[in-house]
């Protein structure tokens, strides 16, 4: 084992802290998950405005980032191709960014919406079908990829233009914080990412292993007790460790060019055999109203409902902040994963793509699957609303996708989709925490380093799995995750530093090539000039 490569402070240190936070949970699970949800509202209530901004201006900031000069910039050496196709580097970042969790949500997310609406809109009424169909779209587009994409920016700079073979947050604000991220600061900037990320982890796992064992028992009979959703878990983490062995090409692109396949099929046969006309135009619809309410929705904070005078619904805390918050944990993971994936491209195909691509996946996922769950609601032909409040949404997700002709197939295909997604977004992850706890990544993480941290991704969630804590994870790796917001902000600061740093020394090389090449021009024309009047001089034996 090549053991002096990894950076054993950031390594130790971060299994460290999962361990000091999850033993607490299972020694005192119901004071423990009393204390992080008393701190998460504390966080939400109170600087919910922070993540609402922090999203506004990231996406503002990346948009500019994207048509100045910086954007301009080639990730790798002048005239080197892109490193994988389109096809395959959209199934990478959208697969990683986005996980099983699209499937949960993109199905049922309306359904609550629908119950209680944003705005003080009467629930269940017309008004709130439109914001049913819109609110999904908005949480899962351009603000959420924006903030995935800011951390890409000076890792992807630093990696493939400056040449520095390392894949850590710390390494990327150093034209910031200087030296200092060579020391403890920059272990705690590291540790925290990885916190963050092992405990979003835990929520991707939340929602995807009870979807999936619901999923097997439509389809065996067996119980979606605790024992199969442990098998499922142990299932996922077998195929995401072999993904992660394998490397980012014969492991993570394959895998994720199935996936999108895949889910390319699914979504095709829905659409087709499914009230064509109602997604259509209710997908169009919601498009409008998302574009004519973006700010409202992104600056909605309920001021007025602290007053005491009007009802506070609780709606941006919930919805809105929570997932801002939860993109913001993932971000540094996404970030450098679609910084890793990149090479080839420049920075302005980077930052478009990661945000047109991942939007664009996510209105097929929200506009198909979401309205015809709605269409079912709407028509009577499912009672959508009744058989959640019944029965909870895994089983609502797996019953709506038992409407669908051929049923018993669609729910396999969809369970395999399931499984995948959920697996390719471990393997992402696995990968990039094995780089950040690497001094330098010369091409691939180690391979025992990228295997220990993917079933160290699965140990803890299965442990609080059994306490019934991995939500109470989940919501810890948000409250640790506020940091973050910071790291965000001299992220951006870096890449601007070390871009137009780069750009002035381009720029006066290529000024002073040009004075040099003028001059050169110049003194040429004199020397020709001096020799043609020599030579029009006439000889003394001439006289």
């Amino acid at each position: 084992m090549k053991t002096k490569l990894i950076d054993w402070p950031t390594f130790i240190g971060a299994f460290i802290l999962l361990i000091g936070v999850t033993v607490p949970l299972v020694l005192f699970p119901e004071a423990g998950k009393e204390l992080v949800d008393q701190a998460n509202t504390f966080m939400t209530g109170n600087f919910g405005v922070l993540y609402m901004v922090m999203g506004l201006v990231i996406f503002a900031f990346l948009i500019y980032v994207a048509f100045s000069k910086n954007g301009s910039i080639k990730l790798g050496d002048e005239g080197e191709k892109p490193e994988f196709n389109t096809f395959s580097w959209a199934a990478m970042l959208f697969a990683a960014g986005i996980g099983s969790s699209i499937l949960y949500w993109a199905v049922i997310e309306w359904a609550y919406y629908y119950q209680g609406p944003p705005f003080g809109v009467e629930p269940e009424s017309k008004e709130a079908i439109q914001w049913a169909t819109a609110y999904g779209i908005f949480h899962w587009g351009p603000i959420a990829w924006a903030i995935y994409t800011l951390p890409a920016l000076p890792i992807a700079y630093f990696y493939y233009v400056r040449k520095k073979p390392v894949l850590k947050v710390s390494e990327a604000v150093r034209p910031v914080l200087g030296d200092r991220v060579d020391g403890p600061l920059g272990n705690v900037i590291d540790i925290l990412f990885m916190f963050g990320l092992l405990g979003g982890a835990g929520t991707t796992l939340a929602l995807g292993t009870p979807m999936i064992a619901e999923g097997v028992h439509s389809l065996t009979g067996i119980p979606a007790n605790l024992g199969m959703k442990s098998a499922i878990m142990l299932l996922c983490t077998l195929i995401f460790a072999v993904s992660a062995y394998s490397g980012l090409k014969r492991g993570i692109k394959v895998l994720s060019d199935i996936n999108l396949w895949l889910a390319i099929f699914i979504l095709g046969f829905i659409f087709v055999v499914g009230p064509t006309r109602f997604i259509s135009e209710t997908t169009f619809n919601a498009l409008g109203i998302l574009t004519d309410n973006f700010f409202k929705m992104a600056t909605w904070v309920e001021p007025f409902g602290n007053l005491g005078q009007f009802e506070q619904t609780g709606f941006p805390e919930s919805w809105t902040v929570f997932y801002w918050a939860w993109w913001l944990v993932y971000a540094p993971f996404v970030g450098l994963f679609v910084a890793r994936i990149s090479r080839g491209r420049t920075i302005r195909q980077m930052v478009l793509g990661t945000m047109v691509y991942g939007t664009l996946g996510c209105i097929l996922f929200f506009g198909i699957m979401g309205n015809f769950g709605l269409y079912m609601q709407l028509t009577g032909s499912f009672d959508v609303i009744g058989f959640m409040n019944e029965n909870g949404a895994p089983a609502t997700i797996v019953e709506i996708i038992n409407q669908l002709p051929l049923a018993k197939f669609m729910v396999l295909l969809f369970t395999i989709l399931a499984i995948i997604f959920l697996a390719t977004t471990f393997d992402s992850s696995s990968y990039i925490l094995a780089s950040v706890v690497q001094k330098n990544v010369e091409g691939e993480p180690l391979r025992w380093n990228r295997l220990f941290w993917a079933f160290a991704l699965c140990l803890m969630p299965l442990v609080l799995m059994f306490l019934g804590g991995l939500g109470t994870l989940q919501t810890a790796s948000i409250v640790g995750g506020f940091p973050l917001i910071i790291i965000m902000f001299l992220l951006a600061w870096s890449f601007m530093k070390a871009s137009n740093t780069d750009i002035r020394a381009s720029d006066d090389y290529q000024s002073s090539t040009i004075h040099i090449e003028r001059w050169k021009k110049k003194k040429r024309k004199k020397k020709r000039s001096a020799l043609e009047m020599l030579e029009d001089k006439p000889d003394n034996d001439d006289k």
